[in-house]
């Protein structure tokens, strides 16, 4: 590592070079990763949603579809409208009444069937089909040139619909994300550091891991709407400490260096051993979300733990070559530190560790029970804004047709027509379910399936399936409508084994069911993977209890308190934090132990050492946790959409517990329990705990010393 380093500050001008010519590829990368808008499409593919998704989407050309509410509307004009949809590049079919009847018939001669599928009091029913898939870019473009074609009293409704509402509403509010994170985090460093420079260093320094990041997406071959949008201002909160180390360990090596250049190349080593340590426990946080069947976690884990190595590598060859280049900037404006280290603090820490304990433990009765309690929503609609067209032209469909939920049934083609209509009959006496009927029974009424054009009659039947229709009134997500789907996949089965039911609802269905597995094996894969890593790291049994114990509190209280205030939270958001402030916020325990275990090494006593340690620590923690706050806080305080919203909210929030925490609780943990440390880790007061050793970090100070302080 030595001769990298000197390598780096030698050819600091070539390294920044070659960092920005990478930029190019990177940018190539980021412009060709897909992202991908429909969160559903993640569910494990051996589910019978998804089968049926798939046949949907491949035999029927069904799966990706609009539908428009038309009122009031003269027949001419519908007419006129209908033709120029089916101009739009990437709309395969507008199905209407005049695909399969002359529409001049009056609507009371109809069939019954159609009457009550396509008609409403003075509604009536258009469907959209698409030639992709809905979250593609050609659906899309697709949806975004028919809203301008929509007429007065028109409602265009459906998941393409509102995906591509997401996708604008992103693309809108994206650059927001990351001014807020930048700027917030700015205004903390600019407290935080000695130089005004310095921050803008630390941004642009952070500039290049981020955009390569992006661009080796790419290989991933698609990522999702929720990864692009945390992964900057994750990757910015996490990975500024590693800024901050590399610039005190400099500052620190300045100081008995023959020259800024070998203070550098000491500082590069150094910090790589210490932020490749403390960047392992992030990143196998991160990775834990790759254990979920929903592959989102994996899309999420992998792009974020992709972003703390390449953090890692950039801390120690783009930022070092920065600051040498720019080291008189950085000395010429130096101003005083507003945050500061914690002396008072670190007192009464140590005076009280035993009360501190006890309040502390009556407060995480109730956050630990409520934690448990915290209601979850699954219904992906909710956390978006309600005034989106998707949103609206939904909304028209329940209240116009009574379509509050759709389901699509597959049945094989051998069944006959008349065990098709029985099988109608029986889900029509389901609890809530309005609607029931064959495609083939609505499109060809007195008319045989070949007779239809092929695009009609491919909706009532293709790949070796027909196709039923059926309406709940019950809300995707609710209890109801899972009760509903477990009765109407009864009768399915029982009608065709093979049968399976998809669509939104069913979906939504496995979406919970997978989760809530989910949920339980990242948080213990977290867990798990961060306490081997600080159990090799200190050779101890118990230090990775007290630090994992630390942040699992702290992400108890932060689960906690949305109970109490009666918020529900999207179930992507609780499974995401638990992992999220475990692996970015477990770094400042790690840092608080460390520097406890020095000054027992130094000779102190644990009460002495405790203090030292909460003194001397807090203000890195404080710089860390603010920064991560600001970084998220922003995008909590500005996005209209409710996911993003309680996730940043979460984190921000999660930040601030994990910091109060690990300054105010763990110091008493590791002061009243050092007995049981020394007892079950190796060499935890080395092999002369009691001489004292002069330590790098800090001047010398004597127990005697501390006893004073600690007296006053």
């Amino acid at each position: 590592m030595r001769a990298i380093a000197n390598g780096i500050v030698r050819h600091r001008k070539l390294v920044l070079l070659l960092a920005l010519l990478l930029l190019i590829p990177a940018l190539f990368g980021m412009a060709a990763t897909r992202i991908n808008y429909d969160i559903l499409t993640y569910l494990p593919p051996e589910l019978d949603s998804m089968i049926g998704e798939v046949a949907l989407e491949n035999d029927f050309n069904l799966a990706s579809t609009g539908m428009i509410t038309v009122e009031g509307l003269p027949l001419e004009e519908l007419l006129d409208m209908k033709a120029e949809m089916e101009q739009v590049s990437g709309v395969e079919q507008v199905f209407w009444l005049s695909d399969i009847i002359d529409p001049t018939i009056p609507r009371e001669m109809l069939p019954a069937s159609i009457q009550q599928a396509m008609y409403e009091e003075n509604a009536t029913l258009m469907l959209v089909r698409f030639s992709a898939p809905s979250a593609s870019e050609s659906t899309m473009n697709a949806v975004a040139e028919l809203k301008g074609l929509l007429r007065e009293h028109s409602f265009l409704g459906g998941m393409s619909v509102i995906l591509q509402d997401t996708k604008a509403l992103v693309d809108q509010e994206m650059p927001f994300y990351i001014l807020c994170a930048v700027g917030a985090s700015l205004l903390i460093l600019f407290l935080a550091m000695e130089s005004t420079v310095v921050p803008l260093l630390f941004m642009a320094g952070l500039v290049f891991p981020i955009l390569y990041n992006f661009g080796t997406n790419y290989f991933l071959g698609q990522i999702s709407y929720i990864t692009q949008a945390l992964s900057t201002v994750l990757q910015l909160g996490v990975t500024m400490d590693f800024s901050i180390f590399l610039l005190h360990r400099y500052e620190e090596e300045k100081g008995h260096a023959a020259s800024k250049e070998e203070a550098m190349a000491n500082a590069i080593c150094n910090t790589f051993t210490s932020i490749t340590a403390s960047s392992l426990t992030t990143i196998a946080g991160f990775l834990a979300l790759c254990t979920m069947r929903l592959t989102l976690g994996r899309d999420i884990g992998i792009v974020m733990a992709k972003g703390v190595a390449l953090g890692v590598i950039c801390t120690v060859t783009i930022l070092p070559s920065l600051i040498l280049t720019f080291d008189r900037a950085v000395e010429k404006h130096r101003h005083r530190v507003w945050i500061p280290q914690l002396k008072g603090v670190s007192r009464f820490v140590t005076k009280h560790p035993a009360p501190i304990l006890a309040v502390f433990l009556v407060i995480m009765v109730p956050f630990t029970l409520a934690q448990s309690k915290t209601n979850v929503y699954y219904t992906l609609f909710d956390s978006l804004p309600q005034d989106l067209t998707g949103i609206v032209g939904t909304d028209k469909l329940k209240e116009d047709f009574g379509m509050t939920t759709s389901h699509f049934i597959l049945v094989d083609e051998s069944l006959s027509n008349s065990e098709v209509s029985s099988l109608c009959d029986q889900l029509k006496t389901v609890d809530g379910v309005t609607q029931a009927m064959s495609v083939d029974a609505l499109i060809s009424p007195g008319l045989e399936s070949q007779f239809l054009p092929e695009e009609v009659a491919q909706l009532a039947e293709s790949g070796g399936r027909k196709l039923i229709l059926a309406n709940s009134a019950y809300k995707s997500g609710t209890d109801q409508l899972d009760t509903q789907l477990e009765a109407m996949n009864a009768l399915v089965k029982a009608a065709d084994p093979s049968g399976v039911i998809t669509g939104e609802g069913a979906m939504t269905k496995d979406l919970i069911e997978v989760a809530d597995i989910d949920f339980s094996n990242v948080s213990i894969a977290s867990i798990a993977a961060v306490f081997v890593i600080i159990a090799l790291s200190f050779l101890s049994l118990s230090v990775p209890v007290l630090l994992v114990v630390s942040i699992e509190s702290a992400i108890f209280i932060n689960m906690g308190i949305p109970y109490f205030t009666g918020t529900s939270l999207p179930f992507i958001a609780s499974i995401v934090i638990g992992t999220v402030q475990l692996g970015a916020t477990v770094d400042y325990a790690i840092l608080m132990a460390t520097r406890f275990r020095e000054e027992r090494k130094a000779g102190h006593t644990p009460k002495e050492a405790a203090q030292l340690a909460c003194q001397f620590c807090s203000q890195s923690i404080l710089s860390s946790g603010l920064t991560f706050f600001a970084a998220t806080i922003g995008v909590a305080a500005i996005s209209r959409m409710e996911l993003l919203k309680s996730i940043c909210l979460l984190i921000s929030r999660g930040a601030l517990i994990s910091m109060f925490v690990i300054i105010f609780i763990l110091p008493c943990l590791l002061m009243l329990l050092d007995p049981v440390i020394r007892f079950t880790t190796l060499h935890w007061l080395g092999k002369e705990p009691h001489k004292k050793t002069k330590r790098s970090t800090e001047p010398l100070i004597t127990s005697e010393h501390v006893r004073k302080e600690v007296s006053l």
